[in-house]
């Protein structure tokens, strides 16, 4: 429902919390999360939804944020990169798997990256490297070859079992 000067009302779920929000509708998600909840581990890339790195979860699917519009975000379930903490406050397996194997680099595309296997592994426990490739090739990193990433992904898979 619209108010009288051009915002929606917006009810969604960022990382496990509940928020009711009224937005301006030609708000981009990336901004939106960005700037006005504070969450900056969501990254600005190209701002054409091309490289990826903006990449956030919305009811489990990898969704480049650049180039949706918040108010989409209505009755779904979003999660960022802050999203992902153990309730201890710890890193995710997920997390530490890049860690140890080396596939944080710069880290700017790392929030994607690790994003994207939450999602992989969600559906596909046990993926083999080729659907581990396939799987982040939504995103661009500048700093390596995947292979890295690759084998992040795959320590992940073996330790979430």
């Amino acid at each position: 429902m619209s108010d009288d000067v051009g915002r929606v009302e917006v009810s969604f779920t960022i990382n496990g919390e509940k928020r009711e929000i009224s937005i301006d509708p030609n708000r981009r998600l990336l901004d939106f999360i960005r700037e006005d909840l504070g969450l900056t581990g969501t990254k600005y890339g190209c701002g054409t939804g091309d490289c990826g790195v903006c990449k956030v979860l919305i009811d489990g699917e990898p969704v480049s944020s650049c180039t949706v519009p918040a108010k989409e975000v209505d009755g779904k379930k979003v999660i960022t990169i802050e999203g992902l903490s153990e309730d201890s406050g710890g890193l995710h397996p997920i997390q530490e798997a890049f860690m140890e194997s080396g596939a944080v680099q710069c880290g700017y595309c790392t929030p994607a990256m690790i994003l994207v296997a939450k999602s992989l592994l969600d559906k596909n426990p046990d993926p083999t490297r080729e659907e581990a490739r396939q799987a982040i090739s939504s995103v661009l990193c500048r700093c390596t070859g995947y292979q890295k990433i690759v084998d992040g992904v795959l320590l992940a898979a073996e330790r979430m079992e």
